[in-house]
C-alpha cells in the first residue's frame, strides 16, 4: 500500500528553552518518496514544520484552538474552517495591530468589523 516509498530517515532535533537553558531533543521518523539526500529532506522537513507551526501558533494565540473542545458531530471541522477563514481575512486587512487585537476591535467596533468582512 506504499508504492513509491523510497526513502525512511530518522531526524534528530534539538531545542533549547531560552527562559531556562534547559536542552531537550527527539527524534522523528519520516517516510518519504523523496530520494535519500540529506539536504532534501532537511528541507522539505523544515518546510514542513514552518508552515505546521506558524498556522498552529497563529490559531491557538488569536483563537485559542488548544483550549477548544468541540466535538460533536461537524462541529469541529466547521469551526476549524470558520477560524481558519476569518484568519485569513484578519491577515488581508493592514492596519497595525496584531491579529488577537484586531479581532477583539471587530468584535466591539462595527465599523472595523465591517471592514473585516469586505476583505
Amino acid at each position: 500500500g506504499w508504492s513509491g516509498l523510497t526513502t525512511i530517515a530518522a531526524i534528530t532535533s534539538e531545542r533549547t528553552n531560552k527562559k531556562t537553558g534547559e536542552i531537550t531533543g527527539d527524534t522523528r521518523y519520516y517516510i518519504t518518496s523523496l530520494a535519500a539526500d540529506p539536504k532534501a529532506l532537511m528541507a522539505a522537513v523544515r518546510a514542513h514544520w514552518s508552515i505546521e507551526n506558524n498556522l498552529h501558533w497563529q490559531l491557538d494565540v488569536t483563537f485559542k484552538e488548544d483550549e477548544n473542545r468541540t466535538r460533536k458531530d461537524h462541529a469541529a471541522l466547521n469551526f476549524s474552517i470558520i477560524r481558519r477563514t476569518v484568519l485569513n481575512m484578519l491577515k488581508k486587512d493592514k492596519t497595525k495591530m496584531s491579529l488577537k487585537r484586531k479581532r477583539f476591535k471587530a468584535l466591539i467596533n462595527s465599523e472595523f468589523r465591517e471592514k473585516i468582512l469586505k476583505c
